[in-house]
Parts: structure tokens; C-alpha cells; sequence
């Protein structure tokens, strides 16, 4: 992809009508129930109406993306696991023994695993790995940029392709999720540009690591920052400080939002990746739906910028897709409630109008 491809990409984005989400929402208002006693579950009944364009959508098939890389920031010490333990994920994912694979099946998702970039390339991957690997990992951010803007381009292009892809096959609701060591260090990095956040108030102990640990990452991130300073616009902000994974959910989002699909947004991490689709194009927005709240203190003004408000909180952290996952039973059931919840007049219950 290059830049006039990804803003023909963006100019297919449509704003979104309120007048289909009224209308859904005069559906709900006719079912055996009071008004509006649903809820939140009814919000979302409505987002997802008005995203697809339709007053009663289909929840069509359902697919998880799980995209995975490389970070060369790892090298400041800021993960508690070994880098090799990314390519190791993604062959659990292929072979279906990770958590996301557990909560996807719950779901009725597919599983869709991308290496973005992994360190070394995946001798005889199997085939549910798709391979679309911009580099071998990322840069250190410390020392240079993380990649360069073609690169964040390539990574964008290949989540937007894979997004209407999964569009054209009948897929109505997509979430988004990650694996790669050091990629909390590069979410918090993006996170304090994004948001004008100190990057001690944004970064969190990840994958578990311990003070010092913490102190080496509150200071990779501020070196990044120091040396690169962006011109403010989010495609910089990804080549300079981004993850090959993290681009490409950009790209998901945009694809998907073109296609009019919503998007369930993971943690942290895939959060930041919503946010950096959502600032290169802000109609994409509006194809969002809030998840989970995650333990990473980022995330919350991560939310905050995304005016999205999570819909739990069970202090996750695992990323990978999960608070995605489970969230999907929710869209759901609200699309159920739609379809298969009697009218008043159907079921022959009295409707007082209130």
C-alpha cells in the first residue's frame, strides 16, 4: 500500500447515519420488556445497526485477528520473557492451545494468525499461519525509528486486505489481538505521543516485570521520544515508534470500518492500534466497540481518546485477543434480543408506551 492507496482506503469510510440507530432502537422499545431495561445491551444492538447500516443486521460469521511481530526495543530489558517465546505463540495459535483459541471457540470465531514479523521466519510454518512479514522485527526505537513509513504502509495495507477479505466471505464482526514481546513498550510510547501522557503515566509492567524492569521501560520510552518527536500525524507516529502488528491492526480497522464491519478491540495494545486507525482516519471510529478495560494503565487513556466505554472489567492483561473474544457473546445477544425477543403486540402484553 502506498499513501494515495490508503486514502482511497479511508475515503471509502462512510460517517455513520443516527437515524438507523433510532430506528433499531424503536425495534427494541416494541419488545416484551420496559424500556430501554436492557440496558447497555441495547446500546449495542444499536451501535452494531448503525455500523452495518441495516435497522436489523445479521451477525453474519464471526473471525478473530491475531496478529504477531518483533520489537527491537526488547533489547533495553523491558520484557520478563525471552524474544523467542513470539514465534512460539504463534505456533500454539496455529495449533489452537492458546487461550484466544479456547474463548474463540466459545464464540463460534475463527481464528485468523498472522506473522507481521517474527524475529527469525517460521521454518515449515503451517498453513493457518498466514505469512505476512514485513521484516524480521521491528528497530530499537531507542536508536532510530522502528521502521520505516513504506514499512508501516506494507503492514497497514496487509491488516486492510485481510479485513475485506473476511468482509467478502460473510464475516459481520471482527476482533482484533496481538502477540509480541516488547509490544507494550511500543503501545505506551505511541500512547504518550497520541495523548500528550507522561510516559510513567502510561506504562505498565506488561508481561510482568519487576522495578527495575519497569524503570528500564519508563526510559526506553522516553529516549524514543526524545529522539524522535514525530510531526504528529499517526503513520509517522507508527514508523517511528510502532510495531509491524500493531500497524497492521490499523490496517484491520480501516478495512473493516470500509466494509462497513464493527471491530471489537482487544487490550492495550490492540486499543492503541484502534487509536492510531482512528487518528488516520476518524470516520474508522465509529466502527469501534469497547471490550474489556485491561490492567495496563495506558489503556484507560487509550479509552478516554477513543470515547469508547469498556464493557467489563475482569483486570485482564493476556492480550492475544481474549477480552475480544468473550465480548462477542455480548454483541451477540444483542443482535438475539433484536430477532428473536416477542413484540408486545406479538406476544400479546399489554404496552403501557413508557
Amino acid at each position: 500500500m502506498n499513501e494515495p492507496a490508503l486514502r482511497a482506503l479511508c475515503a471509502r469510510i462512510p460517517a455513520l447515519d443516527p437515524a438507523v440507530a433510532a430506528r433499531t432502537q424503536a425495534l427494541l422499545d416494541g419488545k416484551t420488556k420496559p424500556r430501554r431495561s436492557l440496558g447497555r445491551l441495547e446500546e449495542l444492538a444499536c451501535r452494531v445497526a448503525a455500523i452495518r447500516g441495516e435497522d436489523a443486521p445479521a451477525l453474519g460469521d464471526k473471525a478473530m485477528v491475531v496478529m504477531a511481530a518483533d520489537h527491537g526495543v526488547a533489547e533495553e530489558g523491558v520484557s520478563a520473557y525471552p524474544q523467542e517465546v513470539t514465534a512460539q505463540m504463534l505456533l500454539n495459535f496455529a495449533r489452537g492451545g492458546a487461550a484466544i483459541n479456547v474463548l474463540a471457540r466459545q464464540a463460534g470465531a475463527r481464528v485468523v494468525v498472522v506473522d507481521m514479523g517474527v524475529r527469525e521466519p517460521l521454518a515449515g510454518a503451517p498453513p493457518e499461519i498466514r505469512a505476512r512479514r514485513v521484516g524480521p522485527g521491528t528497530q530499537n526505537f531507542t536508536r532510530g525509528p522502528a521502521m520505516s513509513r513504506e514499512q508501516a504502509l506494507e503492514a497497514i495495507g496487509a491488516g486492510a486486505a485481510i479485513a475485506e477479505e473476511l468482509a467478502a466471505s460473510g464475516v459481520g464482526l471482527v476482533g482484533i489481538g496481538e502477540m509480541g514481546i516488547g509490544n507494550t513498550t511500543s503501545a505506551s510510547a505511541l500512547t504518550a505521543l497520541l495523548t500528550g501522557a507522561a510516559p510513567e503515566e502510561v506504562t505498565g509492567r506488561g508481561t510482568g516485570i519487576d522495578d527495575a524492569g519497569l524503570r528500564r521501560k519508563v526510559d526506553a520510552i522516553r529516549r524514543g521520544l526524545a529522539l524522535h518527536r514525530p510531526g504528529g500525524d499517526a503513520l509517522s507516529a507508527l514508523a517511528q515508534l510502532g510495531g509491524f502488528e500493531i500497524a497492521g491492526l490499523a490496517g484491520v480497522v480501516l478495512g473493516a470500518a470500509a466494509a462497513r464491519v464493527p471491530v471489537i478491540a482487544d487490550g492495550f495494545i490492540a486499543g492503541v492500534a484502534a487509536l492510531c486507525a482512528a487518528r488516520i482516519e476518524p470516520r474508522a471510529a465509529a466502527c469501534l466497540l469497547p471490550s474489556h478495560r485491561s490492567v495496563e494503565v495506558g489503556h484507560r487513556l487509550v479509552l478516554q481518546a477513543l470515547e469508547l466505554r469498556p464493557l467489563f472489567d475482569l483486570e485482564l492483561r493476556l492480550g492475544e485477543g481474549t477480552g475480544a473474544a468473550l465480548a462477542m457473546g455480548l454483541v451477540e445477544s444483542s443482535l438475539r434480543i433484536l430477532h428473536e425477543m416477542a413484540t408486545f403486540a406479538a406476544a400479546g402484553v399489554s404496552d403501557t408506551g413508557r
